[in-house]
């Protein structure tokens, strides 16, 4: 039986997937390792790197490839994995990472020694080997406020100003966490019984703010693992929407603060809230148009 299962989700993925995957046995060397590769309809040639690897991968890793006929979103392709895992640890991964060797060896050893910690995130660095800033707290309110006026931009480092986005965390030392980056999210299996699968109200963005939220609700604690570091290229299939992924997220970020704050003493905060997040959703979302039209017009004529 594996001891460790690892859920993928791709979407046009070709570029980043096989070193992903290629870095995993290695990870948790000589451990049973059943990985979960849920594609989300992608039209390059993602699902035939993925088969090609299956075929050569050593023997103490299986590999599931799950193909969706349609574009399900990030967050219900994630639970279609969950919903197979059987592994006393399970690891939701994004495909644009390279894991060290060893480095799930040493992740689930934190499990081992600290009972009430029920999720572990690596740091994660660039491909410049510089570190990538990848933990939060739970936003508040005054965290959207902060960001509107553009506070965070002059204190970067301020607990109060830019605490949301943790400025005044180096990203060097273990600590325990409110919501790393669901790049890496490796968990116990006993976590995810007691708390469930993700909320697929929230498609895309916020579903890994919200399942840490009720990880913490639920009592476990979140480390932050610095002992390990992951190479991180920040979701090139992301990027390549990005208009349509402002506007996304900033859905989401609205929907997070009506679930988590509910009752008469919330409803002009939550209005409030809401309003900022959509003005500076739309600037955002002109600004990437702009850009994209920019470098349109700005590439060279095939002709």
């Amino acid at each position: 039986m594996s001891q460790l299962d690892i859920i993928i989700v791709t979407y046009n993925s070709s570029g980043v997937i096989l070193p992903c995957l290629q870095s995993l046995p290695a990870a948790f060397p000589d451990q049973p390792l059943h990985i979960f590769v849920i594609d989300n309809n992608s039209t390059d040639p993602t699902e035939t790197i993925v088969k090609l690897w299956n075929e050569s991968k050593p023997d103490n890793v299986q590999l599931t490839f799950m193909a969706n006929s349609r574009n399900t979103g990030f967050t219900k392709a994630v639970n279609q994995g969950l919903q197979q895992s059987q592994a006393p640890f399970v690891l939701l991964l994004n495909p644009d990472t390279i894991l060290p060797e060893s480095a799930l060896q040493t992740l689930t050893g934190f499990f081992q020694t600290e009972e009430k910690t029920g999720v572990i995130a690596p740091q994660l660095r660039n491909n410049d080997g510089s570190i990538q800033p990848s933990c939060r707290r739970l936003p508040w309110h005054r965290d959207v406020f902060f960001h509107f006026l553009g506070l965070h931009l002059l204190f970067p480092e301020s607990a109060l100003f830019n605490g949301w986005k943790m400025g005044d965390f180096d990203h060097k030392t273990a600590r325990f966490v409110d919501q790393p980056q669901g790049a890496f999210l490796l968990m116990k299996k006993a976590v995810l019984q007691k708390v469930g699968l993700l909320d697929e109200n929230f498609p895309m963005f916020f579903s890994d703010v919200d399942w840490c939220h009720r990880v913490l609700l639920a009592g476990y604690a979140i480390r932050f693992s610095p002992e390990v570091a992951v190479l991180h290229h920040r979701g090139k299939s992301v990027h390549s929407r990005r208009a349509h992924m402002i506007l996304s997220s900033h859905r989401s970020f609205i929907a997070y603060f009506y679930k988590y704050n509910r009752g008469i003493k919330w409803i002009i905060p939550n209005i409030f809230t809401t309003l900022l997040l959509i003005i500076t959703g739309l600037l955002r979302f002109l600004g990437a148009q702009i850009l994209t039209f920019t470098k349109k017009g700005s590439a060279p004529n095939a002709n």
